[in-house]
C-alpha cells in the first residue's frame, strides 16, 4: 500500500470517489462538475492530488489546493465505501501533512459540514480547529471551516 502523488492515471478515480462521497451526503454542485471536467487544474494551480493505492486499486484520495504562498486547502478526501473504517483517511492525512511540512506551508484549512462527525473528529485529531461556522460562500453543503497552523505542530 502506498500514497502516490499527482498520478494522472488515477484522476478519474479521484473524481469518482469524490462524486460518490458527495452524492451520499449532499448534492453535486457546479464547482464539483468543474473539477470533474479538469482535475489536472489542481496541479496546474500549484496543488497536489494524493491517491492511496494497493495492487492497482485506488482505496482513497485527497488533495491540497494551492491558495496562496504558504497556504493550502485540504480538500476532497474520500475513501472508497468498501474500504472505510480501515484507517485509510489517517494515511492520507499524514501524507498531506508531510507534504505541507516539506513545502514549508504556514497553514492549511479545510471546509466541511458539522454533520460529518467522523470527519470532524479526524480533523481535530490532526490539529485542526474551527475558525468559522455558518454558510459558506462557495459550497452550499459546507458550514464549518477549520485550520491547522503548521509551525510547532508535530505529526500525530
Amino acid at each position: 500500500m502506498e500514497v502516490i502523488e499527482n498520478h494522472p492515471e488515477v484522476f478519474q478515480d479521484f473524481v469518482r470517489l469524490n462524486e460518490e462521497w458527495i452524492s451520499r451526503y449532499f448534492q453535486l454542485e457546479e464547482v464539483d462538475r468543474e473539477l470533474a471536467r479538469n482535475p489536472q487544474m489542481v496541479i496546474d494551480d500549484g496543488g497536489y492530488i494524493f491517491s492511496l493505492e494497493e495492487d492497482g486499486e485506488v482505496l482513497g484520495v485527497c488533495a491540497l489546493f494551492f491558495e496562496e504562498s504558504g497556504v493550502y486547502e485540504l480538500a476532497r478526501m474520500a475513501v472508497s465505501p468498501i474500504h472505510q473504517g480501515n484507517g485509510y483517511a489517517h494515511i492520507l492525512m499524514r501524507a498531506a501533512i508531510r507534504k505541507l511540512e516539506a513545502l514549508g506551508a504556514k497553514r492549511v484549512y479545510l471546509v466541511s459540514n458539522t454533520k460529518l462527525k467522523a470527519a470532524i473528529s479526524l480533523y481535530k485529531k490532526y490539529g485542526f480547529h474551527t475558525i468559522f461556522e455558518g454558510r459558506h460562500p462557495v459550497y452550499s453543503r459546507a458550514n464549518i471551516v477549520m485550520e491547522r497552523l503548521m509551525h510547532n505542530q508535530a505529526l500525530h
